[in-house]
């Protein structure tokens, strides 16, 4: 069992961290799951990627993509595009403009709580 000073100082420094909770910016839950953060991020960095594109970049199952990306879509954090290129179905997504300002939202929201476990200070 480690000493009542060690014990302290640990203690004191999760307090500090999670003290700063009340003052901590909160995060979008939408984005900060795994998948649609993927999702967020290559569509960020690709103007426009196919829904198998998408699939085998982020190693996600169809039904997998296909959940989070409707969400997201009804978020209106990402577009969607069906069409047919003769007989096959291709879907295509972008990322909002909407997206675009949630992620650098997260983003900017996330640095600041990297800050603060740095031992800097919280900002919004």
């Amino acid at each position: 069992m480690a000493s009542p000073a060690k014990r302290s100082k640990t203690d004191s420094g999760l307090r500090k961290l999670s003290g700063a909770g009340a003052d901590a910016p909160k995060l979008d839950q939408l984005i900060h799951e795994r998948a649609r953060l993927g999702i967020v991020s290559a569509l960020a960095a690709n103007e426009l990627m196919s829904f198998q594109e998408l699939r085998d970049l982020l190693g996600l199952t169809d039904g997998n993509l296909a959940v989070h990306a409707r969400k997201l879509e009804e978020a209106g954090y990402v577009g969607v595009e069906k069409r047919f290129e003769g007989r096959v179905p291709r879907t295509e997504f972008h990322l909002t403009a909407a997206g675009r300002r949630a992620l650098a939202d997260y983003l900017g929201r996330m640095e600041s709580i990297i800050r603060a476990a740095r031992g800097g200070a919280v900002s919004r």
